[in-house]
């Protein structure tokens, strides 16, 4: 007898997700919605077992992931236990780093990267900045001119200026994306004999009329500005004989 089922397409494997990666999921969800705010403890490991039917193990992985993207600090011992965490800047930081060294990321790629982001955080800085963080600003502009014959002081006063102007834009991703690769920016620019007195004159000069732009809050006079000083500092790399071809973390 012919089975009345009839069917043209085939099933497909249907793939059943992991029991840790279930519970993640879930407290990751109450974590991000501030259901569980920064601070807030979670259920003890045997708590979330008998909660949940899980196994211990399940229970523990879940755990792990969830502190290997920062949203929970576990805390050893007989007072221990796990907490939720809000993501901060480093969060982000560690996972770039990871991307950049496994993928070996160029320095064209970064110096391409700052092209694209930083005219734009320059442009908000103008728009956005508050009376204190133009006070900030101008205090490091100053503080990098002052460092100019201590060449790696220069440098970190440097990504100190861009970094500060990151925060003036008030724009929370980019400036997280910028403090991630602020490590980066330093490593590149401390080049052996790059960052030469006339590179220094070049950046206090470049520095100096986009923080005019930004004073004045004329937005697409500091987006400009910005651009042609990243233009010029890729230029610049790019023509060094010694310049690294992969990010040197």
């Amino acid at each position: 007898m012919q089975s009345s089922f009839i069917t043209s397409e085939k099933l497909t494997p249907i793939v059943v997700p992991k029991t840790s990666d279930v519970l993640a999921s879930e407290l990751r969800r109450r974590i991000l919605s501030g259901a569980l705010p920064p601070g807030a403890s979670l259920p003890a490991e045997r708590e979330l077992v008998a909660q949940t039917g899980l196994s211990r193990g399940s229970v523990r992985d879940a755990l792990r992931i969830l502190e290997s993207e920062s949203l929970v600090i576990t805390r050893p011992g007989r007072y221990g236990g796990s907490v939720a965490n809000k993501p901060d800047d480093d969060s982000l930081k560690r996972s770039i780093s990871i991307f950049v060294h496994g993928r070996g990321i160029t320095l064209l790629s970064l110096l391409q990267t700052r092209e694209a982001v930083e005219p734009a955080l320059a442009a908000l800085a103008a728009k956005n900045r508050t009376d204190a963080e133009l006070h900030h600003m101008v205090n490091t502009t100053d503080q990098v001119e002052a460092a100019f014959t201590d060449t790696p002081k220069f440098l970190q006063k440097n990504v100190d200026w861009h970094m500060a102007i990151a925060a003036a834009s008030h724009n929370e991703l980019l400036r997280g994306f910028m403090h991630s690769i602020s490590n980066m920016v330093y490593k590149a620019s401390a080049m052996d004999n790059f960052a030469s007195e006339g590179v220094r004159k070049q950046v206090m000069h470049a520095h100096r009329r986009i923080l005019e732009a930004i004073v004045a809050q004329d937005e697409a006079l500091a987006e400009r500005r910005m651009a042609m000083h990243l233009a010029a500092v890729t230029a610049a790399c790019r023509a060094f004989p010694t310049a690294p071809l992969v990010l040197d973390l």
